[in-house]
């Protein structure tokens, strides 16, 4: 029996036929979830092979293989599988032996079946993180690096596209977005496919000079032009030559050197400082702005004239939240890029780290996303970059809990379920802000939130919350 790729499958794995019976009524009845059962170890691995679920509940004590050894050789065969021990009493030692390898949670027998639910819920959300993130790094494996640019969203296929259907052309392109969006990254992509490529690309970032120099660095100079120019200068446009001129944030040109730049566009010539002859240039001509022209427009800050000639072809590049589903692969992009730079090989995220960083707001958009791994990659002292470490920093985006726990988790399923996944949110994120504060010491936190430290540790294990984040670890 081959299980279904949008099957959700969970496998319970007990010598106890009752057992076996009675969890597999109760997980298809009360989460919908398809159950197959086996009655040992050897008998289990058997149905692996054939029908990969994405839990498994597991005894330890049973006839032939235990649930260590079996649960050894399942994370062998897929590690993404959560597993579940249930042990017995007196062998709970059993149990933390099974955490330590790997398990996902444990339950002591006997329990309300019901109890179990919210953990085979959890374990399934898990699974799907962890295959999710394999996915990713195979995604990225075998995707191109097109253009410099790292996405599968319909927008960004979209907007990939529209620079290829430009860059053959000598057309200028008014390229606009929010910033941290990769206007540059797309300049850059017009000119490597277009005939131009061989030579270099000029990059102007006009709002960094002053208007005078601004001026004698696009158009050049002669000698004695001014008081300091003792040589002649070529300006960038006689540089670029051939190639292409990007004048990036072109909305911060001063009006005088808008007047100028349109001559360069309408007569494709210029007039260095100090000279009455003109010189023609073959320059292809792209500019990117972050800015509103046509307010500026309205203000008398930016000439319409000039405007026109600059948008004779616009590429909008899409902010962050219109490509959110390529916001996995940028993650594994940079976490590769920064791993290398940082000599930190087989560096990886947590599935908690992903989620995290597709339920901030990205106001920086591509580049605050790049720059909040790369500081993760800093401050991470494990082999796993994890949520904390990535909400080190405070100024970054934050995580809209409100809408994020309340609506996705809340309004597709029965009450009763739903009121299990917040009161379990909000016991994950009590636990951790004690145990942050307290930085991981058990005993300490226990008397801040007023309870027994074995009660608190018991929360601690049933939620899956490691110490080790809170110590300075991964």
């Amino acid at each position: 029996m081959k299980k279904d790729i949008n099957e959700q499958g969970v496998l319970v794995v007990d010598d106890d036929r009752d057992m076996r019976n009675i969890l597999a009524k109760v997980i298809t009845r009360k989460l919908g979830y398809t159950v197959q059962v086996a009655e040992s170890a050897d008998l289990a691995l058997a149905i692996v092979d054939t029908w990969r679920p994405d839990v498994v509940l597991t005894d330890i004590k049973m006839p032939g293989m235990d649930g260590l050894e079996f649960q050894r050789k399942l994370r062998e065969i897929d590690s993404s599988i959560s597993s579940i021990i249930m042990t017995g009493y007196g062998t709970v030692e059993f149990a933390v032996q099974a955490l330590k390898d790997g398990a996902y949670d444990f339950f002591e027998k006997p329990f309300e079946n019901d109890h179990i639910l919210p953990a085979i819920m959890r374990g399934m959300e898990r699974t799907k993180l962890v295959r999710e993130n394999q996915q990713l790094q195979q995604q990225l494996a075998d995707h191109p690096r097109v253009m410099g640019f790292v996405g599968r969203s319909q927008k960004m296929r979209q907007t990939m596209d529209l620079l290829r259907r430009l860059a053959p052309s000598k057309a200028t392109v008014l390229i606009r977005g929010e910033s941290g969006t990769g206007k540059e990254v797309a300049a850059r992509a017009l000119h490597s496919m277009s005939p131009q490529h061989g030579r270099k690309m000029v990059t102007v970032n006009c709002p960094a000079l002053p208007e005078h120099i601004l001026e004698s660095e696009l158009f050049g100079y002669r000698k004695g032009a001014f008081t300091g120019a003792d040589h002649d200068k070529k300006g960038l446009f006689v540089e670029a030559e051939g190639s292409t001129i990007l004048l990036d944030e072109v909305a911060d040109i001063p009006v005088s050197v808008q007047t100028k730049l349109l001559r360069v566009l309408q007569e494709k010539e210029i007039q260095p400082l100090g000279q009455t002859k003109t010189i023609p240039v073959d320059v292809r001509v792209l500019a990117s702005t972050n800015q509103d022209l046509e307010e500026k427009m309205n203000r008398g800050e930016f000439r319409e004239d000039l405007f026109y000639r600059l948008n004779v072809m616009t590429v909008t590049m899409p902010s962050l939240a219109e490509i959110s589903s390529d916001i996995p692969l940028l993650a594994v992009h940079f976490l590769e890029i920064f791993a290398k730079e940082y000599n930190r090989p087989g560096l990886e995220f947590t599935p908690e780290a992903l989620q995290c960083l597709l339920r901030r707001t990205w106001r920086g958009n591509i580049r605050e996303l790049q720059n909040t791994i790369n500081r993760g990659v800093l401050l991470c002292q494990g082999d796993r970059l994890s949520r904390l470490d990535l909400l080190s920093d405070e100024g970054g985006g934050q995580v809209n809990h409100s809408a994020v726990e309340s609506s996705p988790f809340c309004l597709d399923i029965p009450f009763k379920q739903a009121k299990e996944k917040m009161v379990n949110s909000f016991t994950r994120a009590y636990i951790n802000n004690v145990l942050m504060a307290s930085q991981g010491n058990v005993s300490a936190a226990a008397r801040q939130c007023g309870m027994e430290r074995q009660a608190l540790q018991r929360l601690i294990r049933r939620h899956g919350i490691a110490l080790t984040v809170f110590r300075g670890g991964s």
